[in-house]
C-alpha cells in the first residue's frame, strides 16, 4: 500500500503541470469488472484493462452509441486483479505494470509504466471544423517513429502524416504519403499509442513543435490503446497479442522469387525458369503479373481468368512448374473494367460498390474505365473468393492483390458498409481478410501466401505480405527501403519488402542491381521485380551481374534455416526480421540510425546505399563483440570502425556468442529438410553462456507448431574454467517424426588448437584449420538426448 500511496502523490505533483480540457467536468465513476467508465458533462469514458501493459479508452460523446467494433483487435480483455481507487481528486486504475490516473479537475487522464508517466491526454477529444480531435502531451525529447510506410527519416516527429493510403510511384528517399498509413506512434520513451479507427484523416506529430500529438478523423470511433513493455521487443508482442500474430508463411517464400511486369505468355514463363535451372541459380517461385489474363495492359482488369492465347494451357504449365519446384503467384485486383470480359457478370451478381442511387459506381483510372469489387457486400466477398477458390484448385499457391488502397477511391462511392471514406484504409486489410479466411475453410491445411501493397493496422494477423510499391530503380530509391522495411516491423507488419533492384525506371545499372540484391539477403522476402525495359531477373543481366546476383542467392539459401527460424519467433513474439539498432544499442545516435541494422538477434548489417564505395564506417552496438561475416576479423562492441567493402556482398557481421545454423547449397527451398545443417558457433571468451534454438516443421502446414508437428533443437555454449562446452538438446511435437541429424558443428576463433575434445566424454580427434582459427566437428544426434562436446583451449 505504501508504494500506491507513493505513486498517487507523484500523479498530484506531475499532472498539475499540464492542463486538458478546461470545459470537461467530471461527473462520476463506476468502477467495471476490467476498469472504469467515468461521466463527464460531455460524454462518457470507458478505460477498458486488456492485460497489465495494455489499457483501452474510449470517449462516446453525448447523443452518440458505443461503437464496440474493431478492425484492429483481436484479443479479448484478460482476466487480472487491479487496484480501484476513487479519492476526492482523482481515481487510479492499478495494475502490476500499468497505471492509469484520471485526475478529476481539471479534467485529465495520464499513463504510467514503472511510476514513470507514459504520456497524457492534453485536450483529449475534441470536435472542430476540422474534424474529431484526440491530443495528448509530448514531452520535448522524444522521437517519434510510426504511421506507417514513409520516408521521411526514422525520426517522425514534426509531421503532420495524412492517413489516406496513396501509390507513390517512382518515390526515392522522401514520401510522406505511401501505400501504408497506419495510426500508430511509438515513442523512444518504449510506449506505443494505436488509434483504433478505420476512417481516413492525420496523425499530427507535433508539426506545431508545442510538443503535442494529435489524431484528427471525419468520423467513427474516439478509441486509442496504450501499449508499454519492458523492451522493444516486448512493446511489439503486447501489440500483436492485441491486433494478432502473423501466421508462419510457407517456407518456399524465403525462396527467390522470378517476377517483372509482366511475362507476357506461357512460352515464355517456362522457358525463364528453365533459363534459371540452365544457370543453377536458385529459384523457389515466378510471379506473373497482369499479362496471365490479357494481351494489353489496358482494357483486360476483371477478366481474372487465363488468356488461352497466350496461356493455352495455365494447368499444365502450373504442373510443370510444380515439377521444378517452382510455385506460381498470380496477381490480382479489385478493379472491374467496363471492358473486362466478365463486367456483366459482375453487374448481374451485384457485387460493385454504388453510387448514390443505387448502380454501379464507375470512373475512369489509368487502367479504363471501371467499377470496384465491394468486398463488404457479402455477394462480392463471396464472388471474389470463388475466383481465388478455382484458381488454387489449378495449383496456383500465392495470390498477389495488388492497387488495394485502392489506387482510385472517389469519396462519393458507397459500400455497403459505408462511404469510400470510412473503408478505404482498411479495403487491403479486408481484402487480406477474405483471402485468408477462405483459406482457413477450403484449405485449412495450407499456408497462404498474399502479397499485398496496402493495409492497416492488425494486418498481419492474416498472413499479409507488405511490399514498399514502385520505388524507382535508383540509388535513391534503395536508401529509403531500410527506414521503411524498420518502421513497419515495429508496427506489426515484419514483412515489409521492396521490390530487389527497383521498380520504377529504365535505369540499367549493374551495380544498383547487385548492392540491392545483396541488401535482400537480409530482407524477409527475396523478390526482385521490375519494369519489363531492364531485366528483374539476373538471368538475363550481364555476366558481371549475374555473378554477384549468384552469389548473393546462394548466400540467401544458405541463411534457410536461420530464417526460417526468424518467421517462427515472429510467429510467437511479433518480433521483427529487421530491427533497428536501438532495440540494443541505447546511444541517441542509434534512435536515428536506418543507415544498418539488426538481421534478427544475431547478424549486423550495413547496406551500401551509393555507387563506388570503397569503404564505410559501421558503428557496433555496445554489449557485444562482432565478427566479419566472411573474414571471422573480431570488432569491439561501441566502437565505430573504418570496413573495406567488397564487390561480392555487402559488410555483415554476427554478434560474439552467436548460433548460426547454416543449410548445404540448394536450388530450391524444397530440397531442405532440416536434418543436414552446418552449426557455427562465434566463440567469444567474453561470453560465458549464450543460448539459442532452431525451429523446424514441413514448410507447409497451416498451424504446424499448434498441431504438435515440429522439431526445435536447442543449442547452449557455456565457459567452464579451461572448457567450452556446447549442448545440443531438442523438443520433439506429438505428431512429428523423430530423425536423426547431421550437424557439422564449427566453431570460430579458436586461435590454438584444442589441448582435448569430447562428445558426450568421448575422446575424438578433429581438425583445426591453422588459417581460418575454425574447429570443424561433424556430429550425428539422434534426437532421443542431450548431445554435449567439450573443448579444453
Amino acid at each position: 500500500m505504501h508504494k500506491f500511496q507513493y505513486i498517487f502523490v507523484l500523479f498530484f505533483v506531475v499532472t498539475l503541470s499540464f492542463g486538458q480540457n478546461s470545459q470537461r467536468k467530471f461527473i462520476s465513476a463506476q468502477e467495471s469488472s476490467n476498469g472504469t467508465e467515468i461521466k463527464v458533462n460531455d460524454g462518457v469514458y470507458q478505460i477498458k484493462l486488456y492485460t497489465s501493459k495494455i489499457v483501452e479508452t474510449t470517449f462516446i460523446p453525448n447523443g452518440e452509441d458505443l461503437n464496440s467494433s474493431s478492425h484492429a483487435v483481436v484479443l479479448a480483455p484478460q482476466k487480472m486483479s487491479f487496484l480501484f481507487e476513487n479519492g476526492n481528486d482523482r481515481i487510479v486504475l492499478h495494475t502490476k505494470d500499468l497505471t492509469v490516473n484520471i485526475q478529476k479537475q481539471p479534467f485529465q487522464i495520464s499513463y504510467w509504466y514503472n511510476e514513470k508517466q507514459v504520456i497524457s491526454e492534453k485536450l483529449g477529444y475534441s470536435k472542430t471544423e476540422d474534424g474529431e480531435l484526440i491530443q495528448f502531451n509530448l514531452t520535448t525529447d522524444e522521437v517519434l517513429y510510426g504511421g506507417g510506410a514513409r520516408a521521411l527519416g526514422m525520426n517522425r516527429r514534426g509531421h503532420r502524416l495524412q492517413l489516406y493510403n496513396k501509390a507513390h510511384y517512382g518515390y526515392e528517399t522522401q514520401s510522406e504519403l505511401m501505400n501504408f498509413t497506419i495510426p500508430i506512434v511509438m515513442s523512444s520513451n518504449q510506449y506505443m499509442v494505436h488509434f483504433d479507427n478505420a476512417p481516413i484523416g492525420y496523425l499530427d506529430l507535433d508539426s506545431k513543435k508545442d510538443n503535442t500529438l494529435t489524431y484528427q478523423t471525419i468520423s467513427g470511433r474516439k478509441t486509442y490503446q496504450v501499449i508499454v513493455g519492458n523492451s522493444w521487443l516486448d512493446v511489439i508482442d503486447n501489440y500483436t497479442d492485441l491486433t494478432g500474430k502473423q501466421p508462419m508463411p510457407p517456407r518456399w517464400a524465403l525462396g527467390n522469387f522470378s517476377s517483372r511486369f509482366g511475362y507476357h505468355s506461357q512460352n515464355e514463363t517456362l522457358e525463364t525458369i528453365n533459363k534459371f535451372k540452365e544457370e543453377k541459380i536458385p529459384v523457389d517461385a515466378i510471379i506473373l503479373d497482369l499479362y496471365w489474363f490479357g494481351k494489353e495492359i489496358q482494357g483486360t482488369m476483371g477478366n481474372l481468368e487465363f488468356d488461352r492465347d497466350s496461356f493455352p494451357n495455365p494447368k499444365q504449365m502450373i504442373k510443370d512448374l510444380k515439377a521444378n519446384n517452382v510455385e506460381t503467384i498470380l496477381i490480382t485486383e479489385p478493379f472491374m473494367l467496363t471492358t473486362s470480359s466478365r463486367w456483366q457478370e459482375a453487374v448481374d451478381a451485384n457485387i460493385l460498390a454504388k453510387d448514390s442511387i443505387g448502380n454501379p459506381f464507375t470512373y475512369d483510372f489509368y487502367f479504363g474505365n471501371t467499377g470496384l469489387i465491394d468486398i463488404y457486400n457479402p455477394k462480392g466477398k463471396q464472388w471474389f473468393w470463388n475466383i481465388y477458390k478455382e484458381l488454387a484448385q489449378l495449383g496456383v499457391t500465392g495470390l498477389w492483390g495488388d492497387l488495394g488502397e485502392p489506387e482510385v477511391h472517389p469519396s462519393n462511392l458507397i459500400h455497403d458498409t459505408g462511404t469510400a471514406d470510412e473503408v478505404h484504409n482498411i479495403y487491403g486489410h479486408d481484402w487480406a481478410r477474405l483471402i485468408h479466411e477462405g483459406y482457413k475453410t477450403h484449405f485449412s491445411n495450407q499456408r497462404p501466401f498474399i502479397l499485398m501493397r496496402a493495409g492497416y493496422s492488425g494486418s498481419q494477423r492474416f498472413g499479409m505480405i507488405p511490399w514498399s510499391g514502385d520505388v524507382n530503380r535508383t540509388w535513391g530509391g534503395l536508401q529509403s527501403q531500410t527506414e521503411i522495411a524498420l518502421q513497419m516491423g515495429m508496427q506489426g507488419m515484419a514483412y515489409m519488402h521492396s521490390d530487389l533492384g527497383g521498380f520504377a525506371g529504365a535505369n540499367l545499372d549493374d551495380e544498383l542491381y547487385a548492392r540491392w540484391l545483396q541488401y535482400g539477403v537480409f530482407q524477409p522476402i527475396y523478390r526482385p521485380h521490375a519494369q519489363e525495359e531492364v531485366p528483374s531477373e539476373p538471368v538475363f543481366r550481364s555476366e558481371k551481374a549475374k555473378t554477384l546476383a549468384k552469389a548473393a542467392i546462394e548466400l540467401r539459401y544458405s541463411m534457410l534455416p536461420y530464417n526460417y527460424n526468424l518467421v517462427f519467433e515472429n510467429n510467437q513474439t511479433g518480433a521483427p526480421l529487421m530491427r533497428p539498432l536501438f532495440f540494443q544499442d541505447h546511444n541517441e545516435q542509434a534512435l536515428t540510425n536506418a543507415s544498418q541494422y539488426f538481421w534478427g538477434h544475431d547478424f549486423l548489417v550495413k547496406p551500401i546505399l551509393n555507387a563506388e564505395v570503397k569503404e564505410t564506417t559501421v558503428s557496433f552496438p555496445e554489449n557485444s563483440n562482432w565478427f566479419n561475416f566472411y573474414s571471422d576479423k573480431m570488432f569491439k562492441g561501441g566502437e565505430t570502425e573504418m570496413i573495406k567493402v567488397e564487390e561480392g556482398h555487402i559488410p555483415t557481421f554476427v554478434r560474439g556468442g552467436a548460433f548460426i545454423p547454416t543449410a548445404k547449397p540448394m536450388q530450391s527451398t524444397k530440397a531442405y529438410t532440416g536434418n543436414d545443417i552446418m552449426l557455427h558457433y562465434y566463440f567469444d571468451s567474453q561470453v560465458e553462456n549464450s543460448e539459442s534454438s532452431l525451429y523446424n516443421d514441413d514448410g507447409l502446414t497451416a498451424n504446424a507448431f499448434e498441431k504438435g508437428a515440429y522439431e526445435i533443437l536447442e543449442f547452449e555454449a557455456e565457459l567452464e574454467k579451461r572448457w567450452l562446452v556446447i549442448e545440443i538438446d531438442s523438443k520433439i511435437g506429438k505428431n512429428y517424426a523423430i530423425t536423426k541429424k547431421q550437424i557439422e558443428l564449427i566453431i570460430h576463433n579458436i586461435q590454438a588448437a584444442p589441448k582435448q575434445i569430447k562428445i558426450n566424454d568421448k575422446k575424438v580427434k578433429v581438425s583445426w584449420d591453422t588459417t581460418k582459427n575454425t574447429l570443424s566437428i561433424p556430429l550425428t544426434y539422434d534426437m532421443e538426448a542431450e548431445l554435449i562436446i567439450k573443448i579444453k583451449r
